[in-house]
Formats: C-alpha cells, sequence, structure tokens
C-alpha cells in the first residue's frame, strides 16, 4: 500500500471538497489512530501561492486555538507527490458526526432545544477565537459537525483572519470572501468584517435551524446578499408559533443590519441562548443518547470555580432586619437582579440573590402568595442552571406541591423535577416521575403525551429494562407511523431508538 510520508493511509473515496481544498479520512499507521487530511485543491490543478499562503494561515490560526469545540491540529507540511508534484497538507482529528446542513435536510426545523444547544456551543468557540483575535468569516451549517454525543464541531477556518490589517495581502483585490447565504451586509457592501459579522452569520444559522429554510434565497448570489443588505428579515414567530419570544427577539437582534445594533459579543449570545437549552432526545441515528465521557467532563467542570472568572455581585439590600421591612419592591428589585445575573450567565450568584429574598418574602407575605412562588419558581430554574439539580428537584418538588390544582404548572414542576434526576443519574426516579406524567395526562394522544411516552421508553432503556422500553416505543411507533407516516422526524427518531434496542 501507498503511505504518504511513509505514515498516512488515505480512504478511497474523499470525506469533502470546498473551494480551497479537499479533505480526507485516513489511517496514521505511526500512532494508531483515524485522522483527517486536507490538501490544497489548486483550480485546474496550476499551483497559486496565494491558495498556499492561505492554507499555511489556516494551519497557524487553527493550531492557535486550543477548544475541544474545534479540531485538534495534528500536522502540518509540504511533501513531495509522485503525480501531483508539491501538496500542502494539513492533518488534524477525525470528527465522527454529521454537517449540521445534513441534520437540517434530514429533520428539517430542529427542536428549540437542539437549536440553543448548537447555537450555544459555537458562540463559546467564537468566544475563544475572538479572544485570540481570530474572526471565522465563514460560519454556514456545513461547516458545523454534530458528533453523536451532542456535541458541535467548527471546522473549516479557511477563511479565518487575524483581527489585523496586514492579514489582507491574502485575499485578491476586491474579492468577497465567504458564502452569500451568511455574510453580514457590511461584508458585502463594504468588505469589512468584524467580531458582530460572525454574529450574524450566526444569527443565520440559528434561522436556518428554527425554519428548516434558508434566511435569504434568490437565483443568484448577488440577488441574496442584496437581500442581506436591504430586506428586513422576518420572526421566526412567523413559521412557527412554539418559539419564545426571548429566543426569536435574540435571532432578530443578530440580524440586525447595523453592526453597532447586534449584540456586542459572542460570550452575550451564548448567555442569551442557555435559558432555552435543555430536552434534546434524540435526532434519528445522528446522535446516541447515553454516557459520554465529554458530558461527564463538562458536567464537573461545569460545577468547579464557576465564578472565578467575573468580579463577585454586590447582593442588593432585600430589607430590614424585620419582617415588615422587606416589602413589594424589594422582591420584584431581587427578581430582576437575579434575571440579570442569569443573562451573564452568572446562575449562582443569581440563586444567592434569589435565596436571601426567599425567606424574608415567606415570612412577610406567606409561601403561598403567588409572586413569592414566581420568586421560588425562579430560583428553581436559577438552581437548574447552575448545575445544582440536587437542590433544584428540592425546590421543583415544593412547588409541585402548592400548586396542587394548576395542572400546567404542576405538570411543567414535574417535568423539570424529572429531568434534575435524570442529570443526576438516577433515571429510575425520572422514569417514576414521567411515568405518572403520562398516567394523569388527561389527552394520551396528543403532543405531549407522545413526547412523555417517548421519555418513558428511554428511561426504560437507561434503567436496564430493555424489554419494557421495546415494548413502549413499539407501541409509540406504531400510533406516530398512523398519525404522522413513517417519514415523520418524530416517527423516524423513534424508530432509531428502537432499532438500538435491537438484539
Amino acid at each position: 500500500m501507498d503511505l504518504i510520508l511513509d505514515r498516512y493511509e488515505l480512504d478511497p473515496v474523499h470525506l469533502g471538497r470546498g473551494g480551497m481544498g479537499e479533505v480526507w479520512g485516513a489511517f496514521d499507521h505511526k500512532l494508531g489512530r483515524r485522522v483527517a487530511m486536507k490538501f490544497v485543491r489548486f483550480p485546474d490543478g496550476v499551483p497559486d501561492q496565494e491558495l498556499a499562503a492561505r492554507f499555511t494561515h489556516e494551519a497557524r490560526t487553527m493550531a492557535r486555538l486550543a477548544h475541544p469545540g474545534m479540531p485538534a491540529i495534528h500536522d502540518f507540511g509540504v511533501y513531495d507527490d509522485r503525480l501531483r508534484g508539491r501538496r500542502h497538507y494539513l492533518v488534524m482529528r477525525f470528527i465522527e458526526g454529521a454537517g449540521i446542513n445534513d441534520v437540517v435536510a434530514e429533520h428539517g426545523p430542529l427542536p428549540v432545544g437542539w437549536v440553543a444547544s448548537i447555537g450555544a456551543q459555537v458562540a463559546a468557540v467564537l468566544v475563544a477565537a475572538h479572544e485570540q483575535g481570530i474572526l471565522h468569516r465563514d460560519l454556514k451549517p456545513a461547516n458545523l459537525m454534530l458528533c453523536r454525543d451532542g456535541s458541535v464541531m467548527v471546522v473549516d477556518f479557511g477563511l479565518a483572519v487575524l483581527h489585523d490589517p496586514d492579514v489582507t495581502r491574502l485575499t485578491r483585490t476586491g474579492q468577497r470572501l465567504g458564502t452569500a447565504s451568511y455574510m453580514a451586509p457590511e461584508q458585502v457592501s463594504d468588505g469589512v468584517f468584524t467580531v458582530r459579522s460572525d454574529l450574524y452569520a450566526l444569527g443565520c444559522v440559528l434561522h436556518e435551524l428554527l425554519t428548516g429554510r434558508c434566511l435569504f434565497s434568490g437565483p443568484s448570489e448577488f440577488s441574496v446578499m442584496e437581500q442581506h443588505v436591504n430586506r428586513v428579515p422576518e420572526p421566526v414567530s412567523r413559521h412557527r408559533d412554539d418559539v419564545p419570544a426571548g429566543l426569536d427577539e435574540l435571532v432578530l437582534s443578530m440580524l440586525e443590519k447595523q453592526a453597532a445594533d447586534r449584540p456586542g459579543s459572542a460570550a452575550e449570545v451564548h448567555a442569551r441562548l442557555l435559558p432555552y437549552l435543555g430536552e434534546t432526545g434524540g435526532l434519528g441515528d445522528m446522535t446516541a443518547p447515553g454516557p459520554s465521557a465529554h458530558r461527564m467532563y463538562a458536567t464537573a467542570l461545569s460545577r468547579t470555580l464557576p465564578a472565578t472568572s467575573v468580579a463577585p455581585v454586590p447582593v442588593a439590600p432585600v430589607g430590614g432586619p424585620e419582617p415588615d421591612g422587606f416589602g413589594r419592591g424589594d422582591l420584584e428589585r431581587a427578581r430582576e437582579q437575579a434575571a440579570s445575573l442569569v443573562r451573564d450567565s452568572r446562575y449562582r450568584d443569581a440563586v444567592r440573590v434569589l435565596a436571601a429574598a426567599a425567606e424574608p418574602a415567606d415570612r412577610t407575605f406567606g409561601a403561598a402568595d403567588p409572586e413569592v412562588l414566581d420568586l421560588r419558581w425562579q430560583l428553581a430554574d436559577a438552581l437548574f442552571d447552575a448545575g445544582d439539580h440536587h437542590q433544584a428537584a428540592r425546590v421543583y418538588a415544593w412547588l409541585a406541591a402548592r400548586y396542587a390544582g394548576d395542572a400546567e404548572r404542576v405538570f411543567k414542576c414535574r417535568s423539570r423535577e424529572a429531568a434534575c434526576h435524570d442529570h443526576l443519574g438516577d433515571p429510575a426516579r425520572a422514569l417514576e416521575l414521567t411515568r405518572a406524567l403520562l398516567t394523569g395526562h388527561p389527552r394520551p394522544g396528543d403532543d405531549r403525551a407522545l413526547e412523555l411516552r417517548r421519555q418513558v421508553g428511554e428511561l426504560e432503556r437507561d434503567t436496564g429494562d430493555t424489554g419494557a422500553a421495546r415494548a413502549t416505543l413499539a407501541a409509540l411507533l406504531a400510533d406516530l407511523t398512523s398519525l404522522h407516516g413513517p417519514a415523520h422526524p418524530a416517527t423516524a427518531r423513534v424508530a432509531a431508538l428502537l432499532a438500538g434496542l435491537a438484539g
């Protein structure tokens, strides 16, 4: 067999091809591992010094970024190919996954939780890149890879640049680099690209994930770029009614025509997406629910020194030493301050503010007061977001008991309580709660009941009761097929779950 550099054996067929390169899967015989190899692809096979320089720039750019949301660089250089002459190559970690563009093509509009998760992960990578002064410049679904554990990898930094005027020598005069469907207005009009241009592209991606279609389309690239400059985007809520108003507003703010009107940083986008995470479920055979070493690591990290990167928050006074010194204004200020902290991802500080207000609020207004209950609910959500699922479960359970008689609120509390136990590694308790919700559901055939049945099947699988899981999912598959047909995403998801239990 022919090895590149006496080391790398290429797969028979390449993985993908772009404007300046082609990517192949390969096996590194020296270290015994799968890798991906990227080569410069010169138009018409004629060497191009500019493309070679940009390729070298990409390697050095990616090498500067050490982040779990992008592939690590293993090797880079030039070698002499017997047939093609000198070839520039880049060796990186092999990513097992599917392009987000393929995910949307197969599943259509994605659930809100998945969109928030994908967006938040990409924003975290952008934070790392922007801190190094690196702009991606070509964010699009095809450059995002969804791995089976639910993690997202940002790939193809071929057009990334340092925020440095000297780098302009790597682009031809007058040439616009990027993909028309995701270009910021200032990139189209003036050739200017900033941190907020990356955020505009991410806004285009989020809009597409939520609607299943590109933000703008037309008969030519010029038509699409013209719309980025002049046409006002439609709110996502015009296409689907389950998108929270806050998420709809965030996406529109990222798509503002003037860069100054967009969020100020990727960190702000990340913080504003976090409240919409959760309850993602699987995406057919593209993800594999279950234990993940990466998620275990991330969970431990999220609970370690969570507030060391920000200054301590001054807790606003919430009343005097006596109960009658605490008023409605104090309660409202505590809730507003906590909400602001949550937007900044300072969940533990938000917990501290709400916990400080909860006791005097109870004493003054009573535990059954509607505003006090709302404060407790806000506290439970902050605990959940802070990763303190044990305490969050206790508060959700307490709230469910206080809301007896309000079926909708009890349902939401018990659902979050079940999610807490699932996060805590106690699928048996989560299963018990979810079965109770399903048993008490008044309409067993509606969408909510169908989703509960799927959750029950997954939890039965996680507890090791594969026989019960098969029975639950088989019955659900029959009902979904009857209701929606075999090609519907919900049907396909359950079919994939059932197939995973085969044998």
